[in-house]
């Protein structure tokens, strides 16, 4: 990597086809479970949120993010346009943890669908039950999609049904797992109708109005929920959140995110319940439900990662703000 005369990097400017190239699935599983079980930081999960005036967005800065043992931070800026694709624009800023110095700018789309899809994928393996192998999806975007790969390589799915509030894309969802992963795929009707057959529901939506009711849950399912950590959001009833077992990832941030309905309700994180503190669950009956915020350490957990992948892969492109 060319040096400045102060013999300090440039910047490495990573986009989403140089994060796809380096990423792998099961290295960001094993960096997401080191980080779910890591000692805590000593820093809170911050997120400040501002309304973006004549839009649909809402722009928002996650600060910083640490981990045990990285000698980097991150800081992500970002906005939300629910009309657009990809939804998520923004950057996520890789720095030295000791000088400052810009490592690295990574599109925090794909880094953010990457993160929130694997956590999402590691937090329903650890909370379903071990013999739970009919996936539900309800939601056939680009996150169901890598959620899906993850919790293939978690646990063996014996078969998929699958809904979307536009038919043609989730036909085309099941097509692609169908093909994929080997799977029986098939669509199905309604939420309701993928909830009365599935051991595992993920929901991945933009929806503000609740589609799963306490009625629709089956005893023993598991649900996780991508959609909550956005205001307004809400996938699962009060009610069914009520009946179960919810686990978040942060307590204090989940309050903060509307995430669930009351912290009251909250049992606990997943940080206790990898690390054995907290039961993922009771009895086989147990409902239990995983709202994942998607927190800061996650950011720069996949940004490391990233970074140093590029680096030795050669891939991404150098920029010398400083020069």
């Amino acid at each position: 990597m060319p040096l400045r005369c102060d013999n300090e990097p440039v910047t490495l400017c990573i986009g989403r086809s140089d994060l796809l190239r380096v990423l792998d699935v099961h290295a960001c599983l094993d960096r997401l479970w080191d980080g779910f079980t890591a000692p805590t930081a000593g820093i809170a999960n911050r997120r400040v949120r501002t309304e973006l005036p004549g839009s649909a967005g809402t722009a928002a800065v996650l600060m910083p993010g640490l981990l045990p043992g990285v000698t980097a931070y991150t800081v992500r800026t970002d906005a939300v346009f629910p009309r657009a694709r990809p939804a998520l624009r923004g950057v996520v800023f890789l720095h030295d943890l000791s000088s400052g110095e810009l490592l690295a700018l990574l599109d925090s789309a794909t880094l953010t669908t990457w993160r929130t899809s694997l956590a999402a994928a590691l937090g329903t393996h650890s909370l379903a039950r071990f013999d739970a192998e009919v996936l539900g999806i309800i939601g056939c975007g680009t996150q169901a999609g890598l959620f899906t790969r993850g919790l293939t390589r978690l646990r063996p799915i014996s078969g998929m049904i699958v809904a979307d509030a536009e038919r043609q894309r989730a036909g085309e969802f099941a097509d692609w797992c169908a093909t994929e992963f080997g799977l029986a795929v098939r669509v199905a009707d309604s939420a309701a109708a993928v909830a009365a057959e599935a051991d595992i529901v993920l929901t991945a939506t933009w929806s503000r109005e609740p589609f799963l009711r306490r009625a629709d849950a089956r005893p023993g399912a598991h649900y996780t929920s991508l959609g909550t950590d956005d205001p307004g959001i809400r996938e699962l009833s009060d009610g069914l959140f009520r009946m179960a077992r919810v686990i978040v990832d942060d307590a204090e941030f989940a309050a903060t995110t509307d995430a669930v309905p009351s912290t009251a309700l909250v049992h606990g994180t997943l940080h206790e319940v990898l690390t054995g503190t907290v039961a993922a669950r009771e009895g086989e009956a147990d409902i239990t439900v995983y709202v994942p915020a998607g927190l800061p350490w996650q950011d720069l957990a996949l940004a490391w990662l990233a970074y140093r992948g590029a680096r030795d892969a050669g891939a991404g492109t150098e920029f010398d703000f400083l020069a």
